[in-house]
């Protein structure tokens, strides 16, 4: 499988690209990381394997051979500011309570914003 080290990435626009070691760039699109990596930084070692797309070759089966480092509890945000987050996650998912009680799941992209929240916020309170 060929390496390389991503470009660059775009979370909010869900991709990115990876210049392999080869020499080539390689599309990358965020349904193609790994289960459970929403984003991933530049300059990521990651290990994939291509196909040709409509526009060029485009990574798929995306593996992190550097994965990011955890969060040291130095790096952490103060409890005030943490506070102040989960506050504001709780009223967010309030509103996604209500509107699982009618029946509708949230869609596409609020969906994975509200996912994105929930594993930062993890991620801060588990360091």
């Amino acid at each position: 499988m060929p390496t390389g080290k991503v470009k660059f990435f775009d979370a909010e626009r869900g991709f990115g690209f990876i210049d392999s070691e080869d020499g080539s760039r390689v599309f990358l699109h965020a349904n193609n990381l790994p289960t459970g990596v929403t984003t991933v930084k530049k300059g990521a070692r990651v290990e994939f394997s291509v196909a040709d797309g409509r526009k060029g070759p485009q990574a798929l089966t995306v593996t992190l051979l550097d994965p990011p480092p955890a969060l040291s509890k130095t790096a952490r945000k103060s409890p005030d500011d943490m506070a102040v987050i989960v506050e504001d996650l709780i009223k967010v998912l309030d509103e996604v309570g209500g509107r699982l009680r009618r029946g509708r799941y949230p869609e596409g992209p609020a969906g994975e914003k509200i996912a994105a929240m929930l594993r930062r916020v993890a991620d801060e309170l588990e360091a």
